[in-house]
C-alpha cells in the first residue's frame, strides 16, 4: 500500500515521458521484473498516432509484434478485453479461446527475453482497449502479491500516460446538455419525437431541436450513429439504455 501510495504521489508530477518511464521502471524494481508494457490495443504500424504506447521491450520484439499486426489478436490482449481485475499470463486461456497461433508467438516472446508476466486491463469510453503490463525475464516467478500491486497502480499509470501524450484530454468534457442527453436517450429507446415530447413535458420543435443540436456536436445525421458515438464518448451509457 505504501508503494502504490507514493507511486499515486510520484505519477502527478511527472512532466514528461522519459519521467514517466523511469516511474515505471521504478516499479518493476518493487515487482523484481524487468519489462513493463502500456498501450491501447491498436495496429501501430497501420496508425501509429492512434493510441498511448510506453515499453522498455525489446526493439526487436516490439517490431516483431508490429509487423505481425497483433496490436488486436495477442492472446493477452484479447484476453483483457473481457475484464477489468487483471490477471497473470498463464490464466490468459481463462478469459478467451486459445487459437493456434498463440503458441508461436508466447514462444517468440521467450525468445527475445520475455516470459511470464501480469495484466491489468484499461477501458475507457471512447477509445480503443488498453492495458498495462509487467513482464518477468523466463523462470522467473512473480510474487502472487504482484497482482494485487499491479491492480492498484494499473489505473493511475494509463491515466497519467495518456494524458502525458494527450494533454486536451484534460479539457475534454461532456458534449451534450443534459436536455439533450435525455432526449437521446428516450430516441434511443424507440421512442419518436412526438412521444419524446409528450413524456418529457416538452414542444415537439424543441425536442427535434434539442436532438439536430446533439447530431451537430458529433457531426453525425442519424439518431443511430448518433447514440454509437454519444456511448463510445461516455455522454450516456448503456445503464441509460436498459433503465428505461
Amino acid at each position: 500500500m505504501d508503494a502504490a501510495h507514493a507511486f499515486a504521489h510520484d505519477v502527478t508530477r511527472v512532466k514528461d515521458l522519459a519521467g514517466f518511464s523511469d516511474l515505471l521502471a521504478e516499479l518493476c524494481g518493487r515487482l523484481g521484473c524487468r519489462w513493463f508494457a502500456l498501450s491501447h490495443h491498436v495496429d501501430f504500424l497501420a496508425a501509429p498516432a492512434r493510441g498511448v504506447r510506453i515499453h522498455n521491450y525489446p526493439e526487436e520484439w516490439a517490431l516483431w509484434f508490429d509487423q505481425h499486426r497483433l496490436g488486436l489478436s495477442d492472446p493477452i490482449h484479447r484476453a483483457s478485453r473481457r475484464g477489468l481485475a487483471g490477471f497473470f499470463w498463464h490464466d490468459y486461456a481463462r478469459f478467451t479461446q486459445r487459437r493456434a497461433s498463440d503458441e508461436i508467438i508466447l514462444t517468440e516472446a521467450r525468445r527475445h527475453g520475455i516470459g511470464p508476466g501480469l495484466t491489468v486491463p484499461a477501458h475507457l469510453p471512447g477509445e480503443a482497449h488498453g492495458s498495462v503490463s509487467f513482464a518477468w525475464t523466463p523462470g522467473g516467478v512473480p510474487d502472487p502479491q504482484s497482482l494485487w500491486f499491479a491492480r492498484m497502480i494499473g489505473g493511475l499509470a494509463f491515466e497519467a500516460a495518456r494524458r502525458l501524450v494527450h494533454p486536451e484530454i484534460a479539457a475534454t468534457g461532456p458534449r451534450l446538455t443534459e436536455r439533450q442527453r435525455e432526449c437521446l436517450i428516450w430516441t434511443a429507446c424507440g421512442k419518436s419525437a412526438w412521444e419524446t415530447a409528450t413524456i418529457m413535458g416538452l414542444r415537439y420543435d424543441t425536442v427535434k431541436e434539442h436532438l439536430r443540436n446533439a447530431r451537430a456536436r458529433y457531426d453525425v445525421t442519424g439518431c443511430t450513429p448518433l447514440t454509437i458515438r454519444a456511448l463510445f464518448a461516455g455522454d450516456i451509457c448503456f445503464g441509460d439504455l436498459a433503465g428505461l
